[in-house]
């Protein structure tokens, strides 16, 4: 690993705090343990049980992560209707008596307190804020954010979530269950949490970042699936906007844990709110309806080939509309980093109250002021508050309508939006026959617009996909109601230019394509909607991604999450892996002394380093002709850290290394006789010891006498150790001693190497009076000999594209004969260090 810049990176300036972001590590290590486990198995075999445990396990997995996401739909619908039925019965009793001031209260009442415990929960998990897929999108791409995937972020969001929905805030649930169901994916399957230690499974399987990184895929798709009765559209997702590695046999693992988790949840929801188990007539927690023109109206179609092109208009609009909400929420986000974050954790709450405070009065206000009294379908007046729905929601929407101030056979239709929970707000604007006033939707889109741009970022867990819905139905339904009152389009139908104009906004600040589309037509299963959809969400994201990028990855980029896109820029090819490499290395070698392991794991925070030799029989040929390792050598030689330099801090940290006296867990077995000063200690151990490497010196480091030739050898690479496996190695006494051959050395299996994953012993609670520090370590068998490896003149583009699709976190620099030097991380191919690099390269010429 490299020294100069470590492999853990902070976040960037714009964020608060100094939280570390590590790297995942998606590539295997075929070491001999991991090789010893492959050659036990016969291939059908393994395949088999592969395939049932992970089917068995997938199914359970995501059926209770349905189990979630249903308990927090119910506590939701049962809240917010008793906030409602509660504040309607108050006011329609306060029109007349003069008191709507005691129904405002009531509903102050009931939304600050919800919005107070959801901000409370934030406080327990700080990550838990926000819809959660920007974490996620970033974890599948390879980066570690703490906490995360943890059980305590999953009841905190579950709950908080909850509280934000029923408390009036313009935030929706389906992001929010998205995290939920990746980290459902990410724990389970392992059967243990950190929050539970006490619950313990001998359960060997999936203990990689390779497994939970799949698994976590399968739980975010599994969670739009559950959201929106969209098995395909999640599955689209998780490939589209989450994962950065993907596979065809992790096609079919998502699609069955999507299709699972719709199956349950669909199961249960249909057997609590219908009472007939095994129906599955409720696909998802968001439903769309039927679209279906009335009967009565001959001229009226779903859409015909002219509305295309307003369709298009209207995907420039949604575009350009998106691009103002997402730069609008981005200015908001850097206000709060620079004035709120900084400050106590209570004025985070505080903000948070405010917002319910201003949005509970808008609301409010606008339902009692700014609405107008419409008529109800013709079809309807016979006493019936139906409004003529064709399809199967049309009992939620008829019971939603809210006559506030308004006369017998006609309802408030401000209110209609503003007092409903906003699913069914949606449903009005999809199916309701009866019209919505132009300067009533005028206003709803404005406020709603505001409100919700304001509203996501603070410290409550929130979703964006369903306001961003509502916002864009009224859009739409606006659109729809100008082209028949001015121009005279009769045979429109308005709930599909609403549809079209909820695609279009969300589409403008998401910018997603395929993954939306199947979503919106598997949420309204109309098959025919799919090229309007298509044409819309794809021009909406071309006109939004010319001003600004989505709302989730500008999010990534104020965190500093060093986040690899999917391809650099040509102009980087002018860059070779050379360029942008770190030569300063901090190595072990294959045999090496507990006292030296120990000396650089305590020194650095590196998570991996190179096994290498110093290849001293061609150093002298090889500082003449091999130009690069020449360059390397001058920057060494204007470097502050030079190895001379690691050996003195590595003293330095040994001051407190207990006695060589004080005996290691090894000696119990082994018996260490110390040989006599006088003798060839080099030159015994060379002789006893069969190796595959020749040249191996554990006690020879970097002197200050030696010269520049010496300190800088040309560094043979035999392989990469990972900091998780050198600390499992010291904690299980991996040992030998130095009279002895190295095959009296311990051996570990590789479910014991992978027995503490992902919490790995620190260094520093290592108890080091166990350790002789004069004892050997032979780390060959449980390094990774074959990494993957890229030479120095390789160009930039080639480097990024095997970094990334192999789901690298290493990747070392090797010239032609085999001699290390540099290695390339993360933090090499950001965005930014790029850039910096490609401004150098240019200062060179």
């Amino acid at each position: 690993m490299s020294a100069a810049t470590p492999e853990s990176v902070t976040t960037g300036p714009n964020s608060q705090g100094s939280l570390y972001l590590l790297s995942l590590d998606y590539d295997r290590s075929i070491n001999e343990p991991y090789l010893e486990v492959l050659e036990s198995l016969d291939s059908k075999v393994r395949w088999c049980r592969e395939v049932t445990v992970m089917g068995v396990i997938s199914f359970c997995c995501f059926s209770l992560d349905q189990l979630v996401g249903l308990f927090v739909d119910f506590f939701v619908r049962l809240f917010s209707r008793l906030k409602f039925h509660i504040v309607q019965n108050s006011v329609e009793e306060c029109s007349e008596k003069g008191c709507l001031a005691v129904s405002l209260l009531e509903l102050l009442g009931f939304n600050l307190t919800f919005i107070f415990l959801a901000s409370l929960l934030v406080l327990i998990q700080p990550v838990a804020a926000g819809s959660g897929i920007p974490e996620i999108k970033c974890y599948l791409n390879g980066v570690k954010v703490p906490g995360i995937v943890r059980l305590r972020t999953l009841v905190c969001k579950a709950l908080g979530v909850l509280f934000s929905v029923a408390g009036g805030l313009f935030v929706g649930k389906e992001g929010p269950m998205i995290h939920s169901g990746a980290v459902v994916g990410a724990g389970l399957p392992q059967f243990q949490s950190i929050s539970l230690r006490k619950i313990q499974f001998n359960f060997p399987y999936f203990r990689s970042d390779r497994d939970k990184r799949d698994f976590v895929s399968a739980g975010a798709a599994a969670g739009v699936a559950a959201a929106f009765g969209a098995p395909i559209g999640g599955t689209l997702f998780s490939l589209e906007e989450g994962s950065s590695f993907w596979n065809q046999g992790l096609t079919w693992k998502v699609l069955f844990c999507s299709m699972s988790a719709t199956f349950t949840l669909n199961f249960f929801r249909s057997g609590i709110q219908f009472g007939s188990w095994g129906s599955f007539q409720l696909p998802g927690l968001l439903n769309f309806g039927e679209f279906k023109c009335p009967e009565s109206d001959k001229k009226c179609h779903l859409w015909t080939a002219v509305d295309l092109g307003f369709f298009i208009l209207m995907g420039i609009l949604g575009g350009l509309l998106g691009a103002t909400f997402n730069c609008i929420n981005k200015r908001l986000a850097k206000y709060r980093m620079r004035n709120v974050h900084p400050k106590p954790k209570l004025v985070r709450v505080l903000e948070s109250l405010l917002v319910c405070l201003t949005t509970t009065l808008v609301v409010f206000v606008a339902s009692m002021v700014l609405g107008e009294c419409r008529p109800l379908s013709s079809t309807n007046h016979g006493g019936n508050s139906s409004l003529g729905l064709q399809d199967s929601s049309s009992d939620e929407v008829n019971s939603s309508i809210k006559t506030f101030f308004c006369p017998n056979d006609t309802y408030n239709d401000m209110a209609t939006l503003f007092f409903n929970p906003q699913e069914s707000a949606i449903l009005q604007l999809f199916h309701q026959e009866g019209t919505f006033s132009p300067v009533t939707l005028s206003l709803f889109f404005l406020l709603y617009f505001l409100l919700s741009c304001w509203t996501y970022g603070i410290s409550v867990p929130s979703g964006l996909f369903v306001p961003s819905l509502l916002c864009g139905a009224a859009f739409g339904r606006l659109v729809a109601n100008l082209l028949k009152s001015y121009i005279g389009l009769d045979h429109i139908y308005s709930g599909t230019f609403a549809l079209i104009g909820a695609a279009a906004f969300l589409g403008g600040v998401v910018r997603m394509t395929i993954s939306l589309t199947v979503i919106l037509i598997e949420s309204t299963n109309e098959i025919t909607y799919g090229l309007p959809i298509m044409i819309t969400l794809m021009v909406a994201k071309w006109t939004g991604d010319l001003f600004n990028k989505g709302i989730y990855d500008i999010y990534v980029n104020l965190r500093g999450v060093p986040l690899l896109e999917w391809e650099t820029k040509a102009e980087m090819d002018k860059l070779r892996a050379s360029d942008i490499m770190e030569p300063n290395l901090m190595y072990v070698y294959p045999h090496t002394r507990i006292q030296s392991l120990v000396s650089i794991l305590r020194t650095t925070v590196h998570h991996a380093f190179p096994v290498v030799t110093e290849n001293r029989a061609y150093e002298r040929e090889f500082m003449k002709w091999d130009q690069l390792i020449s360059n390397n050598i001058k920057f060494k030689k204007s470097s502050i850290l030079t190895r001379a330099g690691e050996q003195r801090k590595r003293s330095q940290s040994m001051k407190s290394y207990p006695s060589s006296e004080l005996r290691n867990v090894c000696d119990d077995h082994i018996a260490t006789e110390e040989p006599p000063e006088t003798e060839d200690m080099l030159q015994q151990m060379l002789e006893r010891r069969y190796t595959p490497y020749p040249n191996l010196y554990p006690d020879q480091s970097p002197s200050e006498e030696w010269t520049m030739e010496e300190r800088f050898r040309p560094l043979t690479f035999h392989g990469l150790i990972l900091r998780s496996q050198l600390v499992t190695l010291l904690v299980r006494g991996v040992c030998y001693a130095e009279n002895q051959s190295s095959t009296s050395q311990p051996r570990l299996s590789y479910g014991e190497m992978a027995e503490d994953y992902p919490r790995y012993p620190d260094i520093h609670d290592l108890d080091l009076t166990l350790l002789n520090p004069r004892m050997i370590v032979d780390i060959t068998p449980y390094m990774n000999p074959s990494p993957f490896t890229v030479s120095p003149n390789t160009h930039v583009s080639q480097v990024f594209n095997l970094f990334r699709t192999m789901g690298l976190r290493h990747l070392p620099v090797v010239n032609a004969v085999g001699e290390i030097v540099g290695i390339i991380t993360r933090h090499n191919l950001t965005h930014e260090f790029l850039q910096a690099r490609l401004r150098q390269h240019y200062r060179t010429i």
